[in-house]
């Protein structure tokens, strides 16, 4: 297990404290703090297990395939190659932390809290199921749609060496993979303030990372499972987006928030009517039934939105690229340096050009 020193543990509270930011409460600080710590402290190397005749041997048997996994992260992937996901820890609970999302009742938008490193995001983590509840539960009183997610896995933007954890280590090869190269791109590019991009850029990585790696390790069966499972998302994903295109409409219009209320209580009711009827016809539709299983509300449906409305543009660019993953990366950061505005207009341009390239070719 991993042991830190008192000037590491300053160290630490710095850091935090440049994340966090002062606009977060002292208490809220101090709990963060604490909680990063823990993981730390629980950190083991990955090389120390496997060494370990004592230690289980499924866990040694999947810590195994995560070096492979790691180095090959950063070997074909052009992946930052640091000491990320290279220790473990087990944190004998089931999330790393619990993110509070919360909208009004009348807006798609995600209500935003701010911290210095990070920028403005659409969350609040804690550490604590409970706390996480608690402070949501002070949002519905004050009249948001909220919903509260379990975490399995975060980055820490590399200010520290993220462990792998048992919160996710008990995933699929498929997953395991998804998770890590995921977590690892927004140590490549991170834009303060802009969940969409951060997210959308780490899931097209993830998913270009994993077609890759399945490829490498001639698991034909796995790429059918995972080519099965993009289209799944596909269809989910425009199934949930087109519902909230239609909550903006409805929000915009020039209606009482009587009705609104109505019409948005209607417009789930067809969201949950229409996956229905998808699952009659396509019965490995019930993967999305948890989902589907909790209170549809405006930051349930929002969270989609945060990870996926810019795929499509960063897909583009990866193409242009010719699927160089350096090239890839070093035009994602020049474009991260641009305004908000032009870094859209770019994606935007990216795209239109792509579909007007695939148009032509067809």
């Amino acid at each position: 297990m991993l042991r830190i020193s008192r000037q590491s543990k300053f160290a630490i509270v710095v850091a935090q404290a440049i994340l966090l930011g002062s606009c977060a409460n002292l208490p809220y600080y101090a709990r963060a703090v604490d909680g990063q710590i823990d993981i730390l402290r629980r950190a083991q190397p990955i090389s120390t297990i496997i060494a370990d005749p004592a230690a289980d041997q499924k866990l040694k048997r999947v810590l195994a395939r995560v070096v492979l996994m790691r180095e090959f992260a950063s070997r074909e992937l052009k992946l930052p190659d640091n000491q990320s996901y290279t220790s473990y820890a087990d944190l004998q609970r089931p999330f790393v932390v619990w993110n509070v999302f919360a909208a009004p009742e009348l807006s798609s938008e995600l209500k935003k809290w701010c911290f210095v490193q990070a920028g403005c995001v659409s969350y609040r983590g804690f550490f604590s199921q409970a706390e996480a509840e608690s402070y949501a539960e002070e949002l519905r009183n004050e009249g948001y749609d909220v919903h509260v997610g379990g975490v399995r896995a975060y980055s820490t933007l590399g200010w520290f060496n993220d462990p792998v954890l048992n919160t996710f280590i008990g995933y699929s090869e498929m997953e395991l993979a998804r998770l890590i190269f995921h977590e690892l791109t927004h140590q490549v590019v991170y834009v303060p303030g802009d969940s969409a991009f951060n997210e959308s850029f780490a899931t097209v990585v993830e998913q270009e990372g994993v077609g890759r790696w399945l490829d490498s390790t001639g698991a034909t069966s796995q790429r059918a499972v995972f080519d099965a499972r993009q289209e799944r998302e596909t269809i989910f994903t425009e199934l949930v987006l087109n519902h909230r295109k239609r909550l903006q409409e409805l929000f915009a219009a020039d209606l009482s928030d009587t009705d609104k209320r109505l019409a948005k209580a209607r417009i789930f009711d067809e969201l949950r009517e229409e996956f229905t009827q998808l699952k009659i016809a396509r019965a490995d539709f019930d993967s999305y039934d948890r989902w589907f299983a909790q209170q549809l509300n405006n930051a349930l449906l929002a969270t989609i939105s945060t990870y996926t409305q810019l795929v499509p543009a960063f897909q583009a660019l990866l193409v242009q690229q010719n699927g160089d993953m350096g090239r890839f990366f070093a035009a994602i950061k020049e474009i991260s340096k641009l305004p908000e505005t032009e870094r859209a207009t770019v994606l935007q341009a990216a795209l239109e050009n792509h579909q007007r390239r695939d148009v032509a070719e067809r």
